[in-house]
């Protein structure tokens, strides 16, 4: 399995307050920001484009990880690509070109990566697997923060992680929604190894140590 990485999300964060928030975990040891970018079409929820991503970039050396749930997401790849997004991940029913935007993603220089709702059957992403970095898998319905971890999805990690070894590949499992201390180690166990967390880490005081006692959960 890849290495086991800790993913902050930002739409937990006080949009206030970015640059503040960013050097909050900066002081931690995870090794990503995960931007959830929504359009209020493909989702009900607005959040953040591009522009916000480059002002974001000024501010970290951490790794971007830009979950897209957009409508026609290969019409941002060159304006996330020089926001400074170091990954960016898709939704399989938010284009009829799942095969040209993972391409096109990659051409630019980003990870590619696709995302499985709940309610996305694992069949869905299949065909996709080989031009894939990262498969995001969705343990709540994606548009909003501070859901509740929805178990079921996963059967849907296991199943990922079954194909990737039974195929040769070496693509990152990444889960979000619901991920806390009481969650991530299960997820682990299905294959995950890229662990999304939002209101978990960002209700907590000292960040730095809420990442630490989830990293500490991780490893039972």
């Amino acid at each position: 399995m890849s290495s086991l990485k800790i993913a902050p999300s930002i739409l937990a964060a006080d949009y206030a307050c970015f640059a503040a928030e960013l050097a909050r975990i900066e002081k931690t040891d995870a090794e990503y920001v995960h931007i959830d970018i929504m359009d209020g079409q493909f989702v009900p929820n607005i959040s953040f484009g591009a522009d916000v991503v480059a002002s974001m970039r000024k501010h970290s050396k951490l790794i971007f990880d830009c979950h897209l749930m957009v409508v026609n997401p290969e019409r941002y790849v060159e304006a996330f690509a020089q926001a400074g997004a170091d990954i960016m991940t898709i939704h399989v029913e938010s284009t009829l070109h799942s095969h040209g935007a993972l391409q096109k993603i990659r051409a630019a220089g980003m990870k590619a990566g696709v995302v499985i709702n709940p309610g996305t059957p694992v069949s869905a992403v299949e065909p996709l697997l080989s031009l894939v970095d990262q498969v995001l898998i969705m343990t709540v319905n994606p548009g909003f923060g501070g859901q509740a971890f929805i178990p079921d999805c996963l059967e849907k990690v296991a199943a990922i992680a079954k194909m990737r070894d039974e195929r040769g590949l070496s693509f990152d499992i990444e889960v979000d929604g619901g991920v806390d201390d009481k969650t991530i180690r299960a997820c682990y166990q299905a294959g995950a190894n890229v662990f999304v967390a939002g209101s978990y880490l960002f209700k907590a005081v000292d960040l730095a140590a809420q990442v630490q006692t989830l990293r500490a959960a991780l490893n039972g």
